[in-house]
């Protein structure tokens, strides 16, 4: 059988936690991967240590900026080819209790979360298109479902699953699949800020999380790495427009 040339896939935020997780995922599973981040510093030491496992590119953007988008995907495709596999992970939290949130704090979550998520598929769908094949998966969160002190980001996260099934329905007809992973709690370094944003010791709130959850334990960023690959993978050809909760518990 000949060979076949490599997908290439863009990870969003992929400088560190389940960005970094699934990058490293997707190159195991013999994809082309470009890495795209903010923080250069932090991006470029994850791609060193990525490298050995395939074709890696690491790009400093800002996702929520239109030309820097478009560049970065303009990058991708002369270095490593056409991208038909996107991740859209970036994202961070502002948050405090409603009454407290301030505009700038609502606006910089829709920016990073909806705005970049747009931009980002919006520069990379037309060569899904053209090659009658695609894979879209959005990071959401459980926080869609509502919680205390997120109402910026809960929002966000409910509006990228209102954005996947969206993209299903009008671009199932290329081929391209869309849909969205829902994360509980993944040990990270937002988790670690929320902890720090309580003013709890962070091994003590995972401990209290994990007395939570059916499986009794929190989630590892290779935990949704892992649903990433399922989603971009030939087994789920015919899955699209899904919410998948991968949070340990049920839900509802």
């Amino acid at each position: 059988m000949a060979n076949r040339s490599p997908r290439i896939a863009i990870v969003t935020g992929a400088a560190r936690g389940i960005g970094a997780a699934v990058a490293e995922r997707l190159l195991s599973d013999g994809l082309s991967v470009a890495l795209i981040d903010m923080d250069g510093d932090a991006l470029s030491t994850t791609v060193e240590r990525l490298a050995g496992l395939g074709p890696a590119l690491g790009i400093t953007a800002d996702v929520r900026d239109p030309a820097a988008v478009d560049a970065a995907v303009a990058r991708v495709r002369d270095d490593l080819g056409a991208p038909t596999v996107l991740v859209n992970n970036a994202g961070y939290i502002r948050d405090n209790l409603f009454h407290k949130m301030t505009l700038e704090n609502w606006d910089d979550i829709m920016d990073v979360h909806l705005r970049a998520a747009f931009l980002v598929t919006h520069a990379v769908q037309p060569y899904m298109s053209e090659a009658k094949s695609g894979r879209i998966v959005n990071i959401s969160s459980i926080a869609a479902l509502g919680n205390r002190g997120q109402a910026n980001y809960s929002t966000a996260k409910a509006g990228i699953q209102g954005f996947t099934r969206t993209l299903a329905i009008e671009l199932g007809r290329f081929g391209v699949t869309a849909n969205a992973i829902a994360p509980g709690f993944i040990e990270t370094d937002m988790t670690r800020s929320t902890a720090a944003r309580m003013r709890v010791d962070f091994d003590d709130f995972k401990e209290q999380v994990a007395q939570q959850i059916a499986l009794g334990r929190v989630g590892q960023p290779s935990d949704i790495a892992g649903v990433v690959s399922f989603l971009v993978g030939p087994d789920s050809s015919y899955v699209t427009g899904q919410v998948i909760y991968a949070a340990g518990n049920p839900t509802v």
